[in-house]
């Protein structure tokens, strides 16, 4: 399952991403991931959350982020929650490009059973309505 948190600068969308892997974390019987560009959340989140910095890993691109995260997977088949803070800092601004990534995102999830949380600093207007219809908004 993908939720998004979308909403422009400054609303509020990393507060609810670090309420929700918390509250994860409260009842995950595995493991609960949060991934960022940058190390900034380190004081805010609980050191029951596996806190990923994508820069360590010099990560660009939906198609290396896609891999870093099926790896993450792949690795330790109990992760039940996946946080991301800033897609399209880690990423790109390109739309299409993130619809298509939430599409594979949505079926690894599936085979992971896991479920993504993932924020969006974007006006929702401005989104592909494809993406509406794999993601529910938080």
């Amino acid at each position: 399952m993908l939720k998004l948190i979308i909403g422009k600068k400054g609303s509020g969308k990393t507060k609810k991403l670090i309420d929700a892997v918390t509250a994860a974390a409260d009842v995950s019987k595995g493991n609960v991931v949060c991934i960022e560009k940058s190390s900034t959340l380190t004081l805010n989140i609980t050191h029951r959350v596996r806190l990923v910095d994508t820069d360590h890993y010099e990560i660009s691109g939906y198609d290396a982020f896609y891999g870093f995260i099926s790896g993450i997977c792949a690795g330790n088949y109990d992760v039940t929650h996946i946080g991301i803070d800033a897609i399209l800092r880690i990423c790109n601004r390109n739309y299409d490009e993130l619809a298509a990534f939430l599409k594979k995102l949505d079926a690894l999830s599936k085979d992971a059973n896991a479920e993504f949380i993932i924020t969006v600093s974007a006006d929702k207007a401005d989104l592909p309505a494809e993406i509406f219809e794999i993601a529910e908004e938080m």
